[in-house]
């Protein structure tokens, strides 16, 4: 090992994916994360057996991690973790094994927000050759479970968001009209699949009008569980029949509402470069939209491998990179934090 190398181990514990990845000099060596399938039979995550799994899954995950890298623990730089926001539970855990993993090799700990390291995530390498990413400033489309944003990332570590929900994330739309619809957990990636076989334009549903970068997505949720009800009056099989005309439907109106607003922002700023990250990245619909954008306003954009569009280790590790290099270190008090916004 050269002494200049930075290695970091990442470890991700924010919801239901405990992740670990380990980055050496901004370029990925590792990324295993292990996922829980026993949040599927009650349609959402649920916190205690969430922290539970964590509990069993972080010593393995972090130890095959090493070992795919090809590192031993006593080469690590820094131990990074998300410290927030997340399942206060769930966070506790990876929190916990961090404190005292850093604390038993004496290595400095990196606290990592959670949604910088969404944000982040464009800045992974895979080799040393690799250098699609993005130049600052940039604007970025955060949409998961849990936020949608529009951030102007200025630099690594100064992002401002300049639009968000104001009720309900793009995601968390998708999954409780897919709950309502009788489809299971999690929605997202049943409505993608449906709405590749159906038309976009078969029905149409409400559109929030507020002003700014800001969403709203709980009136559209409103919009589709009452149109829902009025034609289940007129045929009980109106699911069944129709599914993949309302998944595409559903996935078109979101999509749209998203990238009205993103399409102003980079009006209004002028920046060309725009990415969009989060568990919603994932969504075909999105990225073909970002695709079409691309064509037609000339933005450079950068879409996230589907690897890391879900919560991951590798997205907190290169963060922690960053970090490190400013010496931005995190006590060994520091609390994990269930809710917070980027600054």
């Amino acid at each position: 090992m050269d002494k200049k190398d930075i290695i970091i181990l990442g470890i991700e514990s924010s919801c239901d994916d405990t992740s670990a990845a380990v980055i050496r000099n901004g370029v990925l060596l590792s990324n295993v994360t292990a996922s829980q399938a026993v949040h599927e039979a009650y349609g959402g995550v649920v916190p205690e057996l969430a922290s539970r799994a964590h509990q069993q899954n972080v010593v393995p995950v972090v130890d095959q991690a090493l070992k795919r890298a090809g590192v031993k623990k006593e080469e690590l730089t820094a131990v990074a973790f998300t410290r927030g926001p997340g399942l206060m539970g769930s966070l506790l855990v990876g929190v916990s094994f961090a404190k005292g993993f850093a604390r038993s090799l004496g290595i400095p700990m990196i606290d990592v927000n959670h949604l910088q390291g969404h944000v982040l995530a464009h800045f992974i390498k895979e080799n040393e050759e690799d250098e699609d990413q993005p130049s600052f400033p940039f604007l970025c489309l955060l949409v998961s479970g849990g936020n949608s944003q529009i951030i102007l990332v200025k630099a690594y570590n100064d992002m401002e968001v300049i639009g968000q929900t104001i009720d309900d994330a793009a995601g968390e739309a998708i999954d409780k009209c897919s709950k309502v619809m009788g489809l299971g957990y999690p929605g997202g990636p049943i409505i993608d699949k449906l709405a590749r076989m159906g038309n976009p334009l078969a029905y149409t549903f409400a559109k929030p009008h507020i002003g700014g970068y800001d969403y709203s997505f709980s009136g559209l949720k409103t919009s589709f569980l009452y149109s829902l009800r009025d034609w289940l009056k007129d045929d009980p099989e109106f699911i069944e029949h129709h599914k993949e005309d309302l998944a595409a439907s559903l996935e078109y109106t979101i999509v749209d509402i998203l990238m009205k607003k993103l399409r102003q922002a980079a009006k209004d700023t002028g920046i060309k470069q725009v990415a969009v990250a989060g568990g919603v990245s994932a969504n075909n619909g999105l990225r073909n939209a970002f695709r079409e954008h691309a064509a037609r306003y000339g933005w450079k954009i950068f879409i996230p491998k589907f690897s890391y569009t879900t919560d991951n280790a590798a997205m907190i590790g290169i963060t922690g990179y960053f970090k490190y290099q400013d010496g931005d270190f995190c006590k060994i008090d520091q609390p994990a934090y269930s809710r917070v916004t980027l600054k």
